[in-house]
């Protein structure tokens, strides 16, 4: 019975040894050399004026709306997929279902076009 764990054992082993390979092959061949540009701060754009200090102004609401897009494409792709799989045995059920989530998730979407989320200006 343990003999057919075996091939998964070896891909456990072979996954963690490329890992392990291609963190110490980087780390020896990697640039090192830092600069004011590659240290400065790209995530949200707002660079600290001095740092280690907290930030006292606001977020801009696009960030949000950004994270809040990612959300709503991530379960689209879980939730619209599976249906697609089993929509002939669900019949119209599952049609009148995913249309009640269609327009939920179409209603998120005009919320985020009303916002100006969909604008980078």
């Amino acid at each position: 019975m343990l003999a057919d764990y075996l091939p998964l054992l070896f891909l456990f082993i072979i996954a963690f040894a490329f890992v392990g390979l291609s963190v110490l092959v980087s780390s020896r061949l990697g640039p090192r050399k830092p600069n004011p540009t590659k240290v400065a701060a790209y995530e949200s754009g707002i660079v600290d004026v001095e740092a280690g200090t907290l930030r006292s102004g606001r977020f801009s609401v696009k960030f949000y709306l950004t994270a809040m897009l990612f959300i709503i494409f991530d379960v689209e792709a879980v939730f619209f997929f599976p249906w697609a799989v089993v929509l002939r045995s669900l019949g119209w059920y599952g049609m009148a279902v995913m249309g009640v989530f269609a327009l939920l998730l179409f209603e998120s979407y005009y919320y985020i076009l009303r916002r100006g989320g969909l604008e980078w200006d």
